[in-house]
């Protein structure tokens, strides 16, 4: 196996990416993304049980939160350490640690055991998310990255689907506790393919870590959320306790802004908000991961509770709620990235998802079946049509120094609103469960274990009430989760306000639509500027991306040739000749195509026979250098005012590489007696 030893390939020879350990390698990465992503989801349709079974409804929502928080917290010192240290061990780090709080979230035998033990899942699942996208880019040379990223984006949207199916199978059919334990044989496995298989260049960074802004920052939502959480229900929101968290809260962020104005490499560089484009994506994508996860995590209970869905069956039902999600997040991005216009989307993605928060407050215990799956298309074809844009946009707003943290901060805003709304929603339901369950029973006799406390610890109660109870309790239950969306509404509202103000700047033709894995709330992403921009630019390396720069080429060089026969002419002009039995049989061009490039460029007098190979004529060769003139122009166009004269040595080393690369790598030298090692 041939090892980049400079630095700049970034991974195995083309050859070996596709097959052997690198193969096998991207699997247990791809196991390892399914551990985490899943975990996102699975627990949504466990809840109702898991709080029935261990008591204290009024803190289901920390079981969500500590997840969130601990991921996102930990995400970007995943990223740092993983640079600075190697990528393998920290990655069988992240496996053990998320195994370890996954056993452990099993044995739970109170609320306050669990939500511990999520937060530990939680520290290792931020690890996993980000280290196997980064160990791709280790792997897989830039060309070919947008295939394996797309994988990795399958998954997420798998999961996205399946992981509320699954927990509701799991908790149905053997318990709750399952949900938590079907990670470790899973894990189990992709440690053992990673210690055995995964080899990846050392290639080592240093990074002055910013490890106190790490901690402020999380310090700070941490505190938001415990207000958020806490106040009205365990505290007055008046109390000394709860004004206390708040004020802390300023504090802590008053020190964090001084820490990151004299960090060396901040987790989070204030200067991205002097950017008007940038903080205006910030916020709406903090209310965006507030309403969506705010009701994924209310709406299994509402489901469970007032209409006696079993577990399985309401995974089923919110079906409609992702599936409009993933439409509406495909489509949206793909539009944008074809006609450059981008502004209708967030405009139209927070009414839409404020519409749909209002259709589902209507919702109730007597609700049809249709009615609530529209509903629940509504609100996810919302979502979906916002969420796209808006890591693209801050993508397009920022230089090439500040791309990759600009996506990271986007994402840390959207996940700190996920974790802020599901706290915030738990007391919104708490409060408003507990006065409507007083309000229905008050004056009336209840039978001796009931009451409207007993209730809120245990909805399995609703059962043992006498039939003319049961009707006003349902009631009570369905009105405090729905109320829950009323509240949520005017944040979204906030959101389409806020969405006039952004700027419609002209896109860089390298910003496209992001994968899966930087859209799904609230997956937590750390990547760096290089990488951000080789997953854009890797899409030239599909045969569709290369069949259409070649034409570009082409046209902006004034010649009519076929696309294959300008790749063909710069392929002689890089190795000297071809021979294009060996070119047909090595290069991912269809051999039609080769063919008919072979006779273009022979009819043409650009290209001459010599034996077996072809050479370029007088003619020929000035063509191949106007045609590469134009290649390296066509890139430098994609990347907009990213290249610059001041322009990142790492990004002119990429363009230098991918303008090798779409006229073909080592691999496929063109002629029999072909190199064996890469230098």
């Amino acid at each position: 196996m041939a090892l980049d030893t400079h630095g700049t390939g970034k991974g195995l020879t083309g050859a070996e990416h596709v097959t052997g350990n690198a193969f096998v390698s991207i699997g247990a990465l791809l196991l390892g993304l399914l551990l985490a992503a899943l975990d996102q989801t699975i627990v949504s349709t466990a809840l109702p049980t898991i709080v029935s079974d261990l008591g204290g409804l009024e803190h289901l929502s920390w079981v969500v939160t500590a997840y969130l928080l601990a991921s996102t917290a930990a995400t970007p010192l995943w990223g740092k350490l993983g640079d600075q240290y190697g990528r393998k061990r920290l990655f069988q780090t992240a496996v053990v640690i998320f195994l370890v709080g996954s056993a452990l979230c099993g044995t739970a035998q109170n609320m306050p055991q669990l939500i511990a033990f999520r937060a530990l899942q939680g520290l290792g699942g931020g690890g996993l998310i980000v280290l196997s996208m980064a160990i791709v880019g280790d792997l897989v040379p830039p060309r070919e990255r947008g295939r394996y990223q797309g994988l990795f984006g399958a998954v997420f949207g798998a999961t996205s689907v399946l992981g509320p199916l699954l927990g509701g199978v799991l908790t149905q059919h053997l318990s709750w506790r399952w949900v938590f334990y079907v990670n470790l044989p899973v894990g189990v496995v992709a440690l053992a393919v990673i210690a055995t298989a995964l080899r990846i260049p050392r290639r080592f960074a240093r990074h002055v870590i910013d490890y106190l802004g790490t901690f402020l920052i999380a310090a700070v939502a941490t505190c938001l959320v415990l207000v958020a959480s806490l106040g009205g229900t365990t505290w007055a929101w008046g109390s000394a306790q709860i004004i206390g968290l708040a004020v802390l809260g300023v504090v802590l962020a008053a020190v964090f802004v001084g820490a990151e104005r004299r960090a060396a490499e901040p987790v989070l560089p204030l200067k991205l908000f002097g950017i008007r484009t940038f903080t205006l994506s910030a916020v709406i994508s903090f209310i965006v991961g507030f309403a969506m996860f705010g009701a994924m995590t209310y709406l299994p209970t509402f489901l469970q509770v007032v209409h006696g869905i079993s577990p399985t069956l309401s995974g089923v039902y919110m079906l409609p709620m992702v599936v409009g999600l993933l439409l509406s997040s495909t489509v949206s991005g793909q539009i944008v990235s074809r006609t450059g216009r981008w502004k209708v989307f967030p405009l139209a993605g927070t009414a839409v998802t404020t519409i749909g928060l209002l259709l589902l407050h209507r919702l109730d215990e007597r609700s049809p079946t249709a009615e609530m799956s529209a509903c629940f298309f509504v609100f996810g074809l919302g979502l979906g049509l916002v969420m796209q844009v808006l890591v693209l946009i801050v993508q397009n707003a920022v230089g090439y120094e500040d791309l990759g943290v600009a996506t990271s901060g986007a994402t840390f805003f959207r996940s700190i609103g996920a974790s802020f709304g599901v706290a915030l929603f738990g007391t919104v339901f708490a409060s408003r469960l507990a006065h409507n369950l007083d309000a229905a029973f008050r004056g009336l006799h209840l039978p001796p274990g009931v009451s409207a406390h007993a209730l809120q610890s245990d909805p399995r109660g609703i059962a043992h009430l006498p039939p003319g109870l049961r009707p006003a309790a349902l009631h009570a239950f369905a009105s405090a989760i729905t109320d829950v969306f009323l509240y949520a509404a005017p944040v979204a509202l906030l959101g389409f306000a806020l969405a006039w103000f952004l700027k419609e700047d002209r896109l860089r033709g390298a910003v496209t639509a992001p994968d899966v894995s930087e859209t799904i709330a609230p997956n937590p992403v750390e990547r760096s500027s290089y990488d951000e921009c080789c997953r854009a630019l890797s899409l030239l390396g599909t045969r569709e991306g290369r069949r259409e720069i070649y034409r570009k080429i082409t046209e902006r060089a004034g010649y009519d040739l076929l696309p294959a026969a300008s790749w063909l002419l710069l392929r002689i002009r890089r190795f000297g000749s071809v021979e294009p039995g060996v070119l047909a049989e090595r290069s991912p061009v269809p051999l039609e195509a080769v063919l008919a490039a072979v006779r273009q460029v022979e009819e043409r007098h650009l290209a001459e026979r010599r034996g077996l190979d072809l050479y370029l004529t007088e003619s020929g060769r000035e063509v191949a250098e106007r045609l590469a003139s134009a290649r390296e122009e066509s890139l430098a166009q994609l990347l907009g005012d990213w290249w610059q004269p001041g322009r990142s040595t790492d990004l002119s080393q990429l363009v230098k590489e991918l303008t090798g690369e779409l006229c073909g790598s080592e691999r496929e030298r063109p002629h029999r007696a072909a190199p064996t090692t890469l230098t």
